[in-house]
């Protein structure tokens, strides 16, 4: 099985949890990561470079319309909502949703649309129920589903509430989490 698309959301504690997987990933990781991390609304492009510093996969904002390359990291621009297109991402100023703009089951939901079986979905740390039915989606399209182990997140509820809602295929620490993922996108690794 080749993947199309990770997708991660993360909100309370999201960065330090992100610094932890990225940094863990190897330089020539192939799959296009998408990220949804909740931010305020007056936020800059800070988070960009401070992630950019843990990983040597590209980071970049996502723009309208952009082309969804291998090895790059895409990151969500605050007060959008990030869409998958084939081949692309669209943005977006629709309602927030689950109290947040921009959304992680919004992001999920539309991988899973365009996708299906060829997502793997990640749920992180955060202090709120965002993503759970995105995550729901992706597993009942096909797509693989990881959750943080809530023990070692910052914020256990986004954990928590994934776990109750959906059969996730694992419940990871976070260096675990980077782990799984070159298993699963880079099988020919010994």
């Amino acid at each position: 099985m080749s993947f199309k698309i990770v997708v991660i959301g993360t909100s309370l504690g999201g960065l330090s949890a992100l610094k932890i997987i990225l940094g863990n990933l190897p330089a020539d990781f192939s799959v296009p990561i998408a990220i949804v991390q909740h931010r305020h609304k007056e936020s800059d492009d800070i988070l960009n470079k401070l992630l950019q510093k843990h990983t040597l996969l590209a980071i970049r904002e996502v723009e309208d319309k952009d082309e969804i390359l291998s090895g790059h990291v895409y990151l969500a621009p605050v007060d959008y909502h990030l869409l998958i297109e084939p081949g692309y991402f669209a943005l977006s100023t629709d309602e927030p949703v689950s109290y947040a703009r921009p959304s992680i089951d919004v992001l999920f939901e539309s991988a899973a649309d365009i996708y299906a079986q060829q997502v793997i979905g990640v749920i992180l740390t955060g202090a709120n129920q965002d993503g759970v039915q995105g995550l729901k989606k992706v597993k009942a399209r096909g797509g693989l589903t990881i959750v943080q182990k809530p023990a070692t997140a910052e914020s256990c509820v986004m954990p928590e509430a994934a776990i109750s809602a959906v059969a996730v295929d694992w419940i990871l620490s976070l260096s675990d989490i980077a782990s799984q993922l070159v298993k699963l996108c880079h099988p020919i690794r010994k």
